[in-house]
Parts: C-alpha cells; sequence; structure tokens
C-alpha cells in the first residue's frame, strides 16, 4: 500500500516540470450521478493536495450550477503527487486527472479530455450497472486507444451486486471480472489499490524533448482580471515563462506572463516538459485568440506541423435567445463571446424577431446544453432572457432543385417542394427486460426504427433504434423513464438524415400571418399542434372590441380554430327606461359599428402572449436526463 504524501511532498511533486516517466495522464468517465466526482474528492484527499480543513464535497465543480444540480459540466484537470513501489523501490509519480461530465449533451467536453489523456477509468454504480451514456464515453476512450481500468463504485450500497455487474463489465471491455476493481469513493475503500493500479497500468507519456514544442489546448476560461486562461497537454518540446508563444491557427503571438500546473488551485512552475498538463496566461483580453483544438508552440522555433484539431461538434438543437430588454442586445453578445470560450460547442448567430426584436439564434448539442447555457447568461452575466421553442435543422428541395437550410419555421419556403429532409439521430436504449414492449411502443409512436436489440444479461437488454431527432427533442426521454419506471437509460448520436413528409403549420390572426408562432411539424401531427396552439392562444390573448379569429393552417387549408369573443360596452347605461325601440336602434347601431371594426381592426398581441407561447420554461421538466 503506497503512503500517503506529505504536505511537503506534495508540494515538491507538483510544481516542478517531471519527467515523462514519471507522469500518468488519465480521466474518469462515468454516467450521471455513479459517482465521479466522490471519487475524484478521495483521490484529492488520499494525495494530499487538499488539507482536511480546505476540503467539501464535489471539490472540482467550481460552477454554482453543478453544486445544485450534483452534475458534472465542465471537464476540470488537476494534479496529484502519489508514491508508488516500481522495482522494489519507492518512486514519486505526478498524477494528471481529468474528471468528466457524464451527460450525452457534453460528450464534446469528454472527446476533448480523452485526448489529453493515455488511459480511462470506466467508472460504473454497482447497484446500477453500465448505462447507455457510458457505453458512448467506453467507445470513444477506446476509439481513442486509451488503457481502460474497469471500476465498480459504491459498493458499501446494501443495493450493491457487484459480481452481477462485474461479468457485465468484463464482457464489455474484455477480460477477467475479477480484475474490476470494487472501490467506494465515499468510504475510500479500494482508492488506494486504484492509484496504484493508475500508476503500473497507464503508459506514460510519449514525446520528444528536444524538438520545437507543441501543446495543444483543450480547454479554456475567462478571467475577469488575468484574461483568457488556456488548459494545455504539452506533446513535445518545452514551454517556459517569459518567452514568446505563437497560435498556430491564428498566427497570434503573446508574451507568456505565467505558465503553471492546477493542483487543485493554480500553482506557478519554471515551465512544462513533455506529457504534462498545465495552464497559460497571456494577459490577452480578446476572446478569439484561444481556440480549443490550436496547437502552441515557440514563436522564435516553430513547430513545422500543428497537431491534428479537434472537430467542432455539430449543432443538434438550435433555439432563439432573446434579451427581454432590448438595451441588453450588446451584453448579451459579450457574454456569449465569453461563454464560447469555456463551452467549446457553444454555435450562434445574430437573428431578429419581428415579436421579440434583436436575438441570437443558438446552436445547442441538447436540451440540458439548452437549459444551462440560458442558466449561465442569467446567473454569470445579469441577463434576463427568453429562448424560444427548441428546433432543428431541415434541408428543403425545390421543384427546380434548389436546396433551402432551414433552422427556423420562418425560412420554411412557400411554392412547389420536391422534398424535405430531417436530421435522425441512431438512438441506444439499455433497460431491464420486462420493459421492452412498452420502449418498441413508445418508439413506434415517434416514427423510430428497430435496428437491432442484445441481451447484456439475462434481465438487461440494449436495444438500438433511428429516430428523427424532432421527436426525441422534447418529452422523450420523460416518456420513456415514466414507461420504465425511471429503470431506462439514453444516449444518441447523429446518423444523417431521411426523407419526411413535413409540413409548416401557420397561426393567422384575423387573417394575418404571424410567423413567431408557426412550427414544423409531420403531416400527422399537425392538426394536434394547431388545435393545441389556437386553444393555448385563446387563453393568452386579451379580448379585443371586436371578434379575433384564431387559425391554424396548412398552406391555404384551415385545420382549426378557436375565436376571441369581443368585450360588449355597455350602450344601454344612459337608458333610463322608455321605449323598447329605443334601445334597439342602440344596439343595432353598434353591431353595425363591431362589424366595420372587425374589418378594418387590427389585433394586439402582448408581449407576455408571445413569451407564454414561445417561450421554454417547461422545458426543465423535459431536460433532466
Amino acid at each position: 500500500m503506497s503512503p500517503i504524501p506529505t504536505p511537503a511532498q506534495a508540494a515538491s511533486i507538483a510544481p516542478a516540470a517531471t519527467s515523462p516517466d514519471l507522469l500518468r495522464n488519465f480521466c474518469i468517465i462515468a454516467h450521471i450521478d455513479h459517482g465521479k466526482s466522490t471519487l475524484a474528492d478521495r483521490m484529492l484527499q488520499l494525495t494530499g493536495v487538499v488539507d482536511e480543513r480546505a476540503m467539501r464535497a464535489q471539490y472540482l465543480d467550481r460552477m454554482e450550477i453543478e453544486r445544485e444540480r450534483g452534475i458534472t459540466i465542465k471537464s476540470q484537470a488537476v494534479r496529484m503527487p502519489w508514491v508508488a513501489e516500481v522495482d522494489g523501490a519507492q518512486r514519486a509519480f505526478a498524477l494528471n486527472m481529468i474528471d468528466t461530465p457524464g451527460h450525452v449533451d457534453f460528450t464534446y467536453e469528454v472527446s476533448r479530455s480523452l485526448a489529453a489523456c493515455e488511459g480511462a477509468v470506466l467508472l460504473v454504480d454497482a447497484a446500477q450497472g453500465i448505462e447507455a451514456q457510458t457505453l458512448a464515453n467506453l467507445y470513444l476512450a477506446m476509439e481513442q486507444d486509451l488503457h481502460i481500468i474497469p471500476v465498480l463504485n459504491k459498493i458499501d450500497l446494501p443495493a450493491a451486486q457487484p459480481e452481477r455487474y462485474a461479468e457485465e463489465i468484463a464482457g464489455l471491455v474484455g477480460g477477467d471480472p475479477g480484475d474490476v476493481l470494487r472501490v467506494s469513493g465515499k468510504t475510500g475503500e479500494g482508492v488506494t489499490e486504484l492509484l496504484d493500479r493508475i500508476v503500473h497500468e497507464v503508459p506514460a507519456p510519449v514525446g520528444d524533448a528536444d524538438s520545437a514544442a507543441r501543446a495543444m489546448i483543450f480547454d479554456s476560461v475567462y478571467d475577469t482580471y488575468r484574461g483568457v486562461v488556456t488548459y494545455v497537454r504539452v506533446v513535445d518540446g518545452h514551454l517556459s515563462p517569459r518567452e514568446r508563444i505563437l497560435m498556430m491557427s491564428t498566427r497570434a503571438t503573446h508574451e507568456l506572463l505565467e505558465i503553471g500546473v492546477i493542483s487543485p488551485e493554480p500553482v506557478p512552475t519554471k515551465g512544462l516538459g513533455v506529457g504534462e498538463v498545465g495552464y497559460l496566461i497571456t494577459g490577452v483580453k480578446d476572446v478569439r485568440h484561444s481556440k480549443v483544438g490550436d496547437t502552441v508552440t515557440n514563436q522564435s522555433r516553430p513547430a513545422p506541423h500543428a497537431l491534428a484539431e479537434y472537430h467542432d461538434p455539430k449543432p443538434m438543437v438550435f433555439s432563439g435567445l432573446y434579451p427581454i430588454d432590448g438595451s441588453d442586445y450588446p451584453d448579451l453578445r459579450d457574454a456569449l463571446d465569453k461563454l464560447k470560450l469555456n463551452d467549446a460547442a457553444l454555435a450562434y448567430e445574430p437573428e431578429t424577431s419581428v415579436a421579440l426584436g434583436f436575438g441570437f439564434r443558438v446552436g445547442f448539442l441538447g436540451l440540458l446544453h439548452l437549459e444551462i447555457v440560458r442558466e449561465r447568461l442569467e446567473r454569470e452575466f445579469d441577463l434576463d432572457l427568453i429562448s424560444t421553442a427548441p428546433n432543428v435543422v431541415y434541408t428543403v428541395t425545390m421543384e427546380d432543385r434548389s436546396v433551402i437550410t432551414v433552422t427556423n419555421p420562418s425560412e420554411f419556403p412557400g411554392g412547389k417542394i420536391h422534398e424535405v429532409r430531417e436530421p435522425v439521430v441512431r438512438a441506444t436504449i439499455l433497460a431491464p427486460s420486462e420493459y421492452i414492449g412498452a420502449i418498441m411502443e413508445l418508439c413506434q409512436t415517434r416514427r423510430g426504427e428497430l435496428l437491432g436489440m442484445d441481451y447484456l444479461s439475462p434481465e438487461r437488454v440494449e436495444m438500438r433504434y433511428t429516430l428523427p431527432l424532432a421527436e426525441i427533442v422534447f418529452d422523450f426521454f420523460d416518456q420513456l423513464k415514466s414507461k420504465t419506471k425511471g429503470y431506462a437509460s439514453l444516449d444518441y448520436e447523429q446518423a444523417g438524415d431521411q426523407v419526411s413528409d413535413l409540413v409548416k403549420v401557420d397561426i393567422l390572426l384575423q387573417g394575418e400571418q404571424v410567423d413567431a408562432f408557426s412550427a414544423i411539424v409531420h403531416k400527422d401531427k399537425a392538426y394536434g399542434y394547431g388545435v393545441m396552439m389556437a386553444a393555448k392562444l385563446k387563453e393568452l390573448i386579451p379580448r379585443q372590441q371586436f371578434e379575433v379569429p384564431i387559425q391554424a393552417a396548412v398552406g391555404s387549408r384551415v385545420i382549426a380554430r378557436e375565436t376571441v369573443r369581443a368585450l360588449r360596452k355597455d350602450v344601454l347605461a344612459k337608458c333610463y327606461g322608455g321605449d323598447i325601440t329605443r334601445k334597439r336602434k342602440l344596439l343595432e347601431k353598434q353591431k353595425e359599428g363591431k362589424k366595420r371594426m372587425k374589418t378594418i381592426g387590427r389585433v394586439d398581441v402582448p408581449q407576455e402572449a408571445f413569451i407564454a407561447a414561445l417561450s421554454t420554461d417547461s422545458g426543465k421538466e423535459q431536460a433532466k436526463k
């Protein structure tokens, strides 16, 4: 058993540039709530980098939202010392750990973390077994040829079934069930053995120490006082403070003001060598100069070739973000610029809406991603925002073979359409085998096609479906959880597009089309959407002096209608009696006036009605995956 390093040992190992042979770079991959952050807490305590007084639960989850929700959103890198016995002698190693998110919406964070590592700890809850999103991250790690260390966590739980799930994991990664480590992040049991396994099994980083410096940017954050803080993994050469560095894709040059490692707070060092993970500060405030996936090199001795770049992720879901106060538009633009630095998966472009004014069309990787970004913008930048209902990107081919990309229902073209293509995803569902019928029924109602089905064990089944992305964006996961009593897990990835029978449903007020309420839906669901939207608007639009018809139409065919009844002014109030014909005359005169008003009247829709009909406040329940 390895001794716990003293604070002096920890300080001596963490700040100094270390030989690659004594470095181990690894990450933890797991599903949400399988105990990644708790295991990371125990590692920080065991290695002595955080003392008892400073320790708190979820130490590496820095954001308030992460701590509230109990999920990891941002990858966090931390350097820890560990003394292990190798070839009969005690040697001091430096372990670089990256704690990664587990949700499918943050897979891009995981892929960037894997590129900076040589090994991965596959963490599985001993009471729940492997989940669909863990499988997806495991396949990512295998593609990168990382060494996988399988670990069962939460073995202290009464419901834990380590023997059963060890066999399941061994079948997936290849190996013996006895090789699967049993640990408890809560009590610390087995964590020492895990750290020793990491030292002995994860390969040391490989690179050329004498060649020109090459370091890959795998993350960056914005600090109000110090500017852009860039996180790098050095592949070749050496980076030192006060030298000038060159960003190879943007060709921008900067002076390196500070360089160091995170242990777990920033510790300045005299440089970073081959295989080391650390941070760079150049004092630059322009967020566009630090691009994730870029290669950093010395300006005086630049590297001939950049490292392989990360592929930018393609947004899966689009939503409009608008400030409630129009004067906040420049602040929203600056906030998105800064958040883009911290979240490389974010994509946005300006757009305007007749109803909501100036704003941005923002692309997200999923509904939880949308919700987290909106919440961060509101909290960290003090903005009040409206987000419109999320939708996906369609490709419309006209009869003359011209192709139009539609990210918003208002862009859907009129005229003769040859075909409409919509994005589809390949979904993997893991669930107990008793729920197969309920899952099949749900997927069929969402236009899904079964690709295949495998039994991981007699009690657990893996089902693979092709589903239209638009069908799973809203409440698919909620329905899946309710039909399987919470036992099913879902993961999905893009799988191209397909031709579908889609139509645009327009909402007409007083015969005038209101673009903001339009939607693109499947032909079979157009009637349902029209009835729902007409009923919703009937409740939201205040009564006018005249009758207001609300119609839902596909092309020129009206499919649903509701009517907002007119307000009637009491014109008989001044009649204190007398002949009934006088009262009738006044009522007839009012009737004529109402008819004339209907022909020239204009419906004023209040801002609150737009916000209530378009915003996604209910998305919080729909997005909890």
